[in-house]
Order: C-alpha cells, then structure tokens, then sequence
C-alpha cells in the first residue's frame, strides 16, 4: 500500500508517543467522569421512585371502636381507600411486620405481649405530593395516626445526586479543554520543528488549507488512536465497578453504551479543529 506523500516531515515530527498517551489519559478521565454522571443519574431517578415508595400509616390501638362503631384501623383503610391521591393501602401482614422487628427483638419477638400499632402501606397516585394533608385528615377522622414518608431525606438524596451528576459533566468538559490545550501545544511545538518545510511550501503557493489539512489529519489520527485506548480502559473499570458497587452505585450498561463510543469521535474531532485553527493562525504571520 503506497505511503501517503508527506512533504512538510509530519511522520518523524509527530512520531512520538506524547500526543496518544495525553489523549488516552485525557479520555479515561473523561469516561470515569460520565460513568459517574450516568450512575448519579440513575441513583437520583432510584430515589425519586422511593420518595413515592416509601410512605406508611401507622393506626395505633387498632381494633379498638371510634364513636361511628367502627374499628380504628377499618376508618383509616376507608379514608385512605377513598383519597385521590392514593393508588392502593394495605395492611401489613403480620408476618411482614415479625420479620422488620426481627432485627430488634430477635426470632421470638413477633410472640411478645406488645402494643404494636397497625401499619398500613400507601401507593400514592401521583410523584411528589404532599403527605401533611392526608396526615391532618387521618389525624380527625383516626387520632393519634401518624403518616411516615422518607420524602425529606430522599429529596436531599436527589440533591446531592444531581450535584454529583453536574460536577460528572463538568468534569466532563474540562477534560475536553485539556485535550484542546494538549493538540494545540503539540501543533505549534511540531510547527517549530518543521518551520522550514512549511514556510518553503507556503512560498511555493501551498494554500493554508492543505497545510492545515496535513497537521490536522495527522492530530485527528493520533489523538482517535490514544482515545480509543482510554475509552477501552475506562470502559472496563466502569463494568468493574459496576459488579462490585452496581447496588450502590448503578451502572445503566445502555447509557453507557450510548455515550462511551462517543468518546473516541468526539476527541478525534477537537484534534482536528484544533489542529486546524493553531495552524492557520500560524500561517497569518508568514510573509
């Protein structure tokens, strides 16, 4: 396969390894930093769903009759029953309520002569309502129930994921400054060396898109290759935290997927623009 013609000397200017392995290390930062915001991004989703999840009733004396007749916890399944804003209420079935006292009072505590309360599960209807009416009309109709929500913590939770989200992006994006600093320094470092060929071409009527041209294409190429290889590397230490932590910290493999390859193109294309611009500034001077 014939060599494509390189008059200016760009192969033995460029021949180092510098500029792939900034571009590898700049690309790894750069994938760790949108796997963190992709995992952020899911945990902040996880948690809006448990705000809406994590809602119970508890009816205290529960059998005990209200002036109607009916028995507490009966008036307080009506009233929940009968709330727009609640998608279903159910009762806890004693089983359920032995097994979260299990932690705290062992094998044999479900067999404790203890006054526990009736704790009711609510499904609201609809994301982010407010519980202290439901609470208030419970409280008149039942006294002394009690609604509990994780909707505070969970909301902070949210917070401070989409803050580690946004800090993923900006990460992102510095990294991208990084890698156009890094082009532009290696251009006008391999302009210096090569000052002669091209101020000769530019006198023989080269234009400055063609020289322009040759650099970029030269950058673009090493910058893609030096890329790929951090994509490749910070691809495999996201799939690996992602077994150890997915739990904790979810890894979403089709986010992933979506943004990773992208990595490689878009690197490869600040190479080349910024190739291009260093140079052509460049040729502005010469006579």
């Amino acid at each position: 396969m014939a060599r494509r013609p390189d008059p200016i000397g760009l192969g033995a200017a460029m021949a180092d390894r510098l500029l792939p392995t900034l571009a590898a290390a700049v690309t790894l930062l750069a994938a760790l930093a949108l796997g963190v915001a992709v995992a952020a991004s899911a945990l902040a989703e996880r948690w809006r769903n448990a705000a809406s999840e994590a809602i119970t009733v508890q009816v205290p004396d529960p059998a005990k009759a209200l002036p109607d007749g009916r028995a507490r916890i009966d008036a307080a399944l009506a009233l929940l029953r009968d709330s727009a804003d609640v998608a279903e209420a159910t009762p806890m079935q004693d089983g359920r309520m032995a097994e979260l006292l299990r932690p705290w009072l062992g094998p044999g505590g479900e067999q404790l002569a203890l006054p526990l309360p009736a704790v009711i599960e609510v499904a609201p209807a609809v994301s982010d309502w407010d519980s202290s009416a439901l609470a208030a009309r419970l409280g008149e109709v039942v006294p002394g129930t009690t609604v509990e929500t994780q909707g505070r913590l969970v909301t902070r939770l949210r917070t401070l994921a989409r803050s580690v989200q946004a800090l993923g992006i900006v990460a992102v994006l510095i990294a991208t400054g990084i890698a156009a600093c890094v082009v532009a320094l290696a251009t006008r470092a391999t302009l210096a060396a090569r000052r002669d060929a091209v101020e000769i071409l530019h006198l023989l009527g080269a234009e400055d898109r063609q020289i322009a041209s040759r650099f970029a294409r030269r950058a673009a190429l090493r910058v893609a290759a030096g890329a790929l290889l951090g994509t490749v590397i910070g691809a495999s230490v996201l799939m690996a935290l992602g077994a150890v932590a997915g739990p904790v910290l979810p890894m979403d493999p089709g986010r992933l997927a979506a943004g990773l390859p992208l990595l490689p193109l878009a690197t490869a294309a600040i190479g080349w623009i910024t190739a291009q611009s260093a140079v052509r500034r460049w040729l502005r001077h010469l006579p």
